[in-house]
């Protein structure tokens, strides 16, 4: 697995539910951007449009060497999920007032591009200042070992 993209944001004002991974709707042009690195999915997140997942705000930087059928950079892109899935994520975001962010954008094996959505829940303050104080302790016991 090779990530092309990591959302490190994410970690720090979300708190994951559960992880699932899409396949994304992508144009020749935004693959090549992909691969070499011009993609930004830190703003971005999740959203269902009649039964269907989309990725929304996430920037994807214009291939110089596509000529004339480059692709929009900040368009909503289509996530790839079985319908079960789709059913399932909609059910949770609606009940439980869940959001849909992306974590990272990957490639599998056989080099398709993944992307890795979480469901989570907001973290309040106090619980980032908590989750800050977890990784200073372990990183001065580290240090002191």
């Amino acid at each position: 697995m090779q990530i092309a993209v990591q959302n490190r944001k994410a970690k720090y004002n979300y708190s994951f539910i559960e992880l699932f991974e899409a396949g994304i709707q992508l144009q020749g042009s935004e693959i090549k951007s992909l691969r070499s690195g011009r993609v930004e999915i830190s703003e971005s997140y999740a959203r269902e449009e009649e039964s269907e997942i989309f990725l929304i705000n996430s920037h994807f930087s214009k291939y110089s060497n596509a000529s004339y059928q480059n692709h929009e950079e900040n368009r909503p892109r289509k996530l790839l999920l079985n319908k079960k899935e789709i059913r399932k994520i909609i059910g949770k975001v609606n009940k439980d007032s869940l959001t849909l962010v992306p974590t990272k954008i990957y490639f599998n094996k056989k080099g398709i591009a993944k992307l890795e959505l979480a469901l989570a829940k907001g973290k309040k303050l106090y619980d980032k200042r908590e989750s800050k104080k977890r990784k200073d302790w372990a990183r001065e016991k580290k240090r002191i070992k």
